[in-house]
């Protein structure tokens, strides 16, 4: 990655006023909105047309795992185009099989079957009817500390106030999950809090009808509720849990999957197996729009003479699908997966934790790999969150250093690519501190 891609010919304020003129912006009122303006970008860091340039530890949403414009994603992507560039789903073509076979070949034993979707929030939607249609059943439990897309039943299955104002699919029952710097349970270690979380979700899984429950759908770690490291003993406690009522375990991974966590998936630091695996993200960095369901070989076998009711027109697009292929060799050849491990191990946490120790406003560090956060708080004794106002100011105080954020709530969520170098980390730590400092 050593030449710049080039930007457009365009000023900032030209593009603004475009944007503004004819683009509707999702989560947002409409009338005040002054977007940033992003032109170019090469590996961990961004720039706008007038070339100021930016550190992206936010991977925009959290996706941008190999980095902007790698070359060989990006050589993919054109060699595909070149040779076929769409196609629909009922046909083969030989990449939509390699691409599935690259994604399979990092799952557990047994999951060797991949439907693909658009993106996340329909991964979400079609695991949850392929749940629904193998067991039978009908209710779908998901946490309250959650995000699983914005379509019918993944926003409905979503914890966060997102879900309230699009309340229209049926049969979903929330619970608390463990979050023990904001325990629901009253727990006084990590392991009371997941005994008693996993208490609380087996006591709702009675009281709601065991034999109605067609899956537990969990993020493996929460991300946009605040990085949740799960406990020791809690996912495996949610499988046995599922497996005493016969009940699915299905994983979203949209955001942690493919190395955020320094592993292939999430999960593969925790003692669990899904049944299903919903990802997105992370697979291909979000250079086309893609995702799907990794499948259990069980729940395949359930539409070997049934009909699946559901497709989509762009299932398994070449060109995803391509691109799919190229960031997975590119993450095995390079060692992607392996820096991002080592990146969180020796230069994320412990530089977290030194400014931790520095100043009062951090609350908590919590994270794996190039997947953290840092709550921040008004006072630490009461843990009482860090003002919208302050947050605001802490935002412009980075962006102005040079450093694109991820803001959430009271937290600030440190989650570069997974190719960033110990030097961009460096530089990070030192805008956060000095950040942090002017507050």
């Amino acid at each position: 990655m050593n030449s710049a891609p080039p930007t457009s010919n365009h000023s900032n304020a030209e593009t603004v006023a475009l944007d503004r003129e004819h683009v509707f912006h999702s989560w947002s009122a409409q009338g005040a909105l002054n977007p940033m303006v992003l032109e170019g970008g090469l590996g961990c860091t961004v720039w706008d047309n007038e070339r100021n340039e930016f550190l992206d530890f936010s991977s925009q949403l959290v996706n941008v795992n190999i980095g902007h414009q790698h070359p060989a994603v990006i050589a993919g992507i054109k060699t595909q185009a070149d040779l076929m560039a769409t196609v629909a789903p009922a046909h083969a073509i030989h990449i939509r099989g390699e691409a599935a076979r690259k994604i399979t070949a990092h799952t557990p034993a047994g999951m060797n079957r991949v439907f693909f979707t658009n993106g996340g929030a329909d991964a979400i939607e079609n695991a949850i009817r392929m749940a629904r249609l193998h067991t039978g059943r009908d209710k779908i439990i998901s946490r309250y500390r959650s995000y699983h897309g914005n379509t019918g039943s993944a926003i409905v299955a979503t914890g966060d106030w997102r879900r309230i104002p699009n309340e229209y699919a049926r049969a979903h029952v929330h619970v608390f999950g463990p979050y023990q710097y904001r325990s629901e349970f009253w727990a006084d270690s990590p392991e009371q809090e997941s005994e008693r979380a996993l208490h609380h979700l087996e006591r709702t899984i009675q009281a709601e009808g065991s034999a109605s429950i067609a899956a537990i759908l969990l993020e493996t770690i929460p991300g946009t509720a605040g990085v949740l490291i799960p406990p020791p003993g809690y996912l495996a406690g949610v499988r046995a849990i599922a497996d005493k009522y016969g009940i699915l375990v299905i994983l979203d991974e949209v955001m942690a999957g493919f190395g955020r966590t320094g592993d292939w998936f999430a999960f593969d630091a925790f003692d669990i197996t899904p049944d299903l695996i919903a990802f997105a993200k992370g697979v291909n960095s979000g250079y086309i729009p893609v995702g799907g369901v990794v499948i259990s070989d069980e729940i395949a076998a359930t539409f070997d003479e049934r009909v699946f009711p559901g497709g989509l027109t762009y299932s398994g697009h070449p060109i995803g699908a391509a691109s799919i292929v190229a960031s997975i060799t590119a993450m095995e050849d390079e060692g992607i997966i392996e820096n991002a491990a080592m990146i969180g191990r020796d230069h994320i946490g412990p530089g977290l934790a030194a400014l931790a120790e520095k100043h009062e406003c951090i609350g908590e560090v919590r994270g794996r790999g190039v997947f953290w956060a840092m709550e921040l708080v008004a006072n630490r004794n009461t843990r009482e969150p860090l003002s919208a106002a302050d947050m605001g100011k802490l935002k412009g105080a980075l962006v102005q250093r040079g450093l694109l954020p991820f803001i959430a709530e009271n937290r600030i969520h440190v989650v570069p690519p997974a190719v960033v170098t110990p030097e961009e980390v460096a530089r990070a730590l030192a805008i956060y501190d000095e950040a942090l400092g002017a507050l």
